[in-house]
């Protein structure tokens, strides 16, 4: 199944999110929307509101509260990508120019500000308790997963288990909100397997994106090749490659990471692929989907949980 053929799943859903979001971004700024249509129409292939339409539809709702509950998830994590992108002084995302590049960084926090803000108006629209008490403790886990990268950054001995910590935090948890939403509104007996289904997923989706940013070229992952070494990130490819790579090229690593060069940033490319380091990154990507997909072995068969099966595999091979 490709991811077409996912989308066909609940394509009249995935159409009403779309709408529920432009309908939602009017504004008396005209700033504020001028940038929020900038953000919507810069596309990017929206699986945090996707999975929550199929965990909806995989646990049996029948009714419309999931279009706004998917709409929510993809304006917090909207956000949560101007943010970043702040952070880390990018200026390329999905092929285009990112916020802050575009406009300015002041624009992009209070931008980024304002679709938080819209998000939990839409929350309390909702008027269903639970699901409010899910958002608001996921975005502050996600918060702290940003916190705990910023902690990491230019650190060479970040360990596996340090950076397996901000990625269930700082991506899968959003993952883990959507799903879990889905299911409030569905069945609420499937809320810890679709909780650990997107947990594993994301966290093998973070994997996969880390190793991306090693191995394809600008084009394809629509930012720079290297942005992570920049940044001084030590994501889990440095981190397996001084683990195993000849200790003056593991210290080749280390300096880079502290100083967020990219001098030597082809010889840095040549050690990670030599190693064998992404190969064991996709391994362990794979161990988290495997996980992923044996949690969702406590749903009922259906056309949506077959492409949540989908979906995992999609991740794992995907080149952007």
């Amino acid at each position: 199944m490709n991811f077409q053929q996912i989308l066909a799943t609940v394509a009249e859903d995935f159409a009403a999110v779309d709408h529920y979001i432009l309908n939602h971004l009017d504004s008396r700024v005209p700033l504020v929307m001028q940038v929020g249509h900038y953000l919507v129409e810069g596309g990017g292939k929206r699986l945090r509101p996707l999975l929550s339409l199929l965990a909806a539809r995989a646990t049996g709702y029948q009714g419309d509260k999931h279009i706004p509950l998917a709409a929510i998830i993809e304006m917090l994590h909207t956000a949560t990508l101007i943010h970043d992108d702040v952070v880390d002084e990018s200026d390329l995302r999905r092929g285009r120019a990112t916020v802050n590049s575009a406009w300015n960084n002041a624009t992009a926090v209070l931008v980024g500000d304002f679709l938080i803000s819209r998000a939990f108006q839409l929350i309390l629209d909702l008027e269903i308790p639970s699901i409010s008490r899910l958002i608001a403790d996921g975005t502050l886990v996600i918060a702290e997963g940003e916190v705990m990268q910023l902690i990491n950054k230019r650190d060479p001995d970040t360990t596996e288990a340090r950076y397996m910590e901000v990625i269930y935090g700082k991506t899968a948890q959003l993952f883990v909100t959507a799903a879990e939403g889905g299911a409030i509104l569905g069945d609420i007996n499937m809320r810890q397997a679709l909780h650990d289904y997107a947990m594993h997923f994301g966290a093998a989706f973070q994997i996969i994106d880390d190793v991306l940013d090693y191995e394809s070229s600008a084009e394809e992952m629509g930012k720079n090749v290297g942005d992570d070494l920049a940044e001084g990130k030590p994501t889990l490819p440095l981190i397996q490659a001084m683990k195993i790579a000849a200790p003056e090229d593991a210290q080749l690593i280390r300096q880079a990471i502290m100083t967020g060069g990219l001098e030597r940033l082809q010889d840095i490319l040549r050690i990670i692929r030599e190693s064998g380091a992404l190969d064991y990154c996709r391994q362990r990507a794979k161990e988290e989907s495997d996980a992923a997909k044996a949690a969702l072995d406590m749903l009922t068969p259906s056309p949506y949980r077959e492409a949540m099966f989908a979906l995992l595999d999609l991740g794992l091979n995907r080149t952007s």
